[in-house]
Formats: C-alpha cells, structure tokens, sequence
C-alpha cells in the first residue's frame, strides 16, 4: 500500500473513533490518547498508557517518568523522530502549547491543517496553522 493511502487510512481512522468525542479525562478521551491509537494504526507499538483522570493526574504521570510536557514524551518514544514542522506529512505528530503547560498533541491532517483539542472547543476540531504556531512535530 503507498504510504500516503496508509497515512490517510490512520487519520480517517482517528476521525471515526475520535472526531464527535468531547474531550474528557474520566472517559480517556485525550491527546494522549488519539495519539497512542493513531501510533497503533500507524504500526508503532507504543507503550500501554497510565489510568488518568484529570490534569494533575497526568502531570503526575509525566513528572513519574522524567517528562514536562507531552513534547518530552513523544521525545522519549522509540520509532518517532522530531522534525521541523514545515517537514510534516499527514499522519505525523504535532504539539501545540497549552494553558495547562503540558501541551496538546495533534494529527497532521493535510498542509497547515491539524486535528485535535483545544481548550476552547468540547469537540475535535480542524486547526488551519502555521508553522511557527507549532511548538514541536515528529514523523511517525
């Protein structure tokens, strides 16, 4: 299968599974773990995530293993490799700041477009950037 057809079929995935999810800490709807799925559809074997259920439960879990922020995590995960965000293709992962100072994991969707959270919206959203309004971006 040509590796834009199976990047695409990962982020048509992600959309399915997450896209009309409000985001919710007791109901594992998160950027973690849109990213961890999308990992898994992407043929990476990343590892099984924490229970969380709030902000300080997942600042806790990141402080538990060494990380400031999600950008540390993804640093810290065999397989990804972090690029320039002018570098990303679809199906690559994107940080973006957050209120919280964690930061907020993204999808590639297309040039310039990310699908995530933000703070400011209970649902998914399709976010039009640019490169200098991501604070970090890695190849999947």
């Amino acid at each position: 299968m040509p590796e834009l057809v199976r990047r695409a079929r990962a982020i048509e995935a992600a959309k399915r599974k997450f896209g009309k999810r409000a985001f919710s800490w007791r109901n594992a709807v998160t950027c973690v773990h849109l990213a961890r799925s999308h990992l898994v559809k992407m043929g990476h074997r990343p590892p099984a995530l924490p229970r969380i259920r709030s902000l300080v439960g997942a600042q806790r879990a990141l402080k538990e293993r060494g990380w400031t922020s999600v950008a540390d995590m993804l640093d810290a995960q065999p397989g990804l490799l972090r690029i320039a965000p002018a570098e990303m293709l679809p199906g690559d992962l994107a940080v973006l700041p957050s209120d919280d100072g964690i930061g907020a994991i993204f999808i590639c969707a297309g040039a310039h477009k990310l699908i995530g959270w933000r703070e400011d919206a209970p649902a998914m959203v399709v976010l039009d950037l640019s490169f200098d309004q991501i604070a970090g971006a890695w190849r999947v």
